[in-house]
């Protein structure tokens, strides 16, 4: 077989990381994909957190070319079609609280963008136009379309774009490996969620919209999980202050933690809420925002239209593959195999808190996060010239297995994670294997770094 370098400027792709080859994937098979020379990939990330299903399910497969075959796209200001009721009645079954109503996009910047919109129409046709703040987490990732990116914590991201952003208000992250009090002070403003009824004082609560969070850590904490009363002080607070919490579920939800929402296990709900990445199983690009009537009853009887309309929202082939998936997860009780499957990959990568530099594992149902650190009792992060985050992924992927690197958490700009999330198919025998996969690539990534810092 002729294989071609896969890399810029010899291709005609525009790459997203331009200084690298791309091995070419050829098939997927379940937990695994294979690339044109036959070399095998344990996903232990499931492509991007949406790979929930595993790879090359007929069922999605043959669900979406039907609706092709029907038709394929019908435009969502004219029409509505069978698949996106459909797949939005069996999703509101799982919402919590009084969520029941689903707008359908593309993407999780585009949720979350229309979510924060949302809530800003919202209180205007509600007649208070000066409720226009949002506050948010640092650490935090929300996406990168701009106003998405201006409520994410994720300095590399923003600095080249930073003339056009909005100020968005910043409060600690409950992040318990990094907070003095390891999360374990119920006095703790940070870790209690006090902090926001501070902010909100701060700002004025006549002039706070919003307050956007991830229920678990993603990309930008990595696992990293509150105390278990955090949210509900958080409700509380935005109740006593009239501000609408959104709940950022793209990366935790659609069963990822061991339960349908991330947000569930607090015993509470939001007042928006942000779906994405795993509800297609990766099967096409969709993102929905979840909202309550009394939210959407005010811009019914209002302006009666939401102000962000998407050439592909509420996407034909997209809905198809969305309601297959979702049926597969509810069908096969997958979301509960993500539970007990979860308990054990907790179990197996918390065998690695003793190996040099992993400072932190967690994490809770299939998510897993791995931080790593110059020195353990300190806890000070490596250097980001080091690029420990990135050398251990390659080592990973060298080694046929796909984790996800993240970087700045620690500081903005320093700190390493490595993150598992993988298809809820997985078996025990696949976990191990990616644990010792990890392991080995860990070993190579240190002795790397070692080599690089003592020249």
């Amino acid at each position: 077989m002729r294989v071609t370098a896969y890399r810029y400027p010899d291709s005609h792709v525009f790459y997203r990381r331009l200084g690298r080859d791309f091995p070419r994937i050829v098939r997927g098979e379940g937990c695994w994909l294979v690339d044109e020379r036959g070399k095998r990939y344990l996903d232990a990330v499931g492509g991007a957190y949406v790979a929930n299903l595993g790879h090359s399910n007929p069922a999605i497969a043959e669900a979406m070319a039907q609706q092709a075959r029907q038709f394929g796209y019908v435009s969502a200001t004219a029409f509505t079609h069978g698949p996106v009721e459909d797949l939005a009645r069996e999703l509101a079954a799982t919402l919590p609280g009084d969520l029941d109503k689903l707008y359908f996009l593309s993407s999780g910047s585009e949720a979350v963008e229309a979510a924060l919109k949302l809530a800003r129409q919202y209180w205007v046709e509600s007649g208070k136009p000066e409720k226009h703040k949002i506050i948010a987490l640092a650490p935090s990732y929300h996406g990168n379309t701009l106003l998405a990116l201006s409520a994410s914590a994720r300095e590399p991201y923003k600095e080249p774009f930073r003339d056009w952003l909005v100020d968005v208000h910043r409060i600690p992250a409950p992040y318990p490996y990094r907070c003095p009090c390891a999360g374990e002070d119920p006095a703790c403003p940070v870790c209690s969620g006090a902090v926001l009824e501070e902010a909100i004082a701060r700002l004025g609560a006549d002039t706070v919209a919003a307050f956007i969070a991830e229920p678990v850590g993603g990309s930008s904490t990595g696992g990293s999980t509150p105390r278990p009363e955090y949210f509900r002080r958080i409700r509380q607070v935005c109740d006593r202050h009239q501000v609408l919490f959104v709940a950022d579920e793209i990366l935790c939800g659609a069963g990822r933690t061991g339960t349908w929402w991330a947000i569930e296990p607090y015993g509470t709900a939001p007042d928006i809420m942000t779906l994405g990445k795993g509800i297609s199983g990766g099967y096409a690009a969709l993102s929905a925002v979840a909202a309550p009537e009394r939210i959407i009853d005010v811009i019914a009887n209002g302006s009666g239209g939401f102000l962000h309309a998407q050439t592909f929202s509420h996407h034909t082939v997209a809905c198809a593959a969305g309601l297959a998936a979702v049926r597969q997860l509810k069908q096969q009780r997958l979301v509960e195999r993500c539970a007990t499957l979860g308990a054990v990959l907790q179990r197996r990568l918390a065998a690695l808190r003793d190996l040099p530099h992993v400072g932190d594992v967690r994490g809770r149902g299939l998510l897993g996060g791995i931080e790593f650190v110059e020195d353990k009792a300190t806890r000070a992060p490596f250097p980001r010239a080091a690029r420990f985050a990135e050398t251990l992924t390659e080592a990973a992927q060298q080694a046929g297995l796909v984790v996800w690197p993240n970087v700045g958490h620690a500081d903005g700009t320093s700190g390493d994670l490595v993150m598992v999330a993988p298809p809820f198919i997985i078996t025990e025998q696949e976990i191990d294997e990616l644990v010792q996969r990890l392991t080995a690539a860990l070993e190579q990534a240190v002795s790397a770094v070692s080599r690089q810092q003592s020249v």
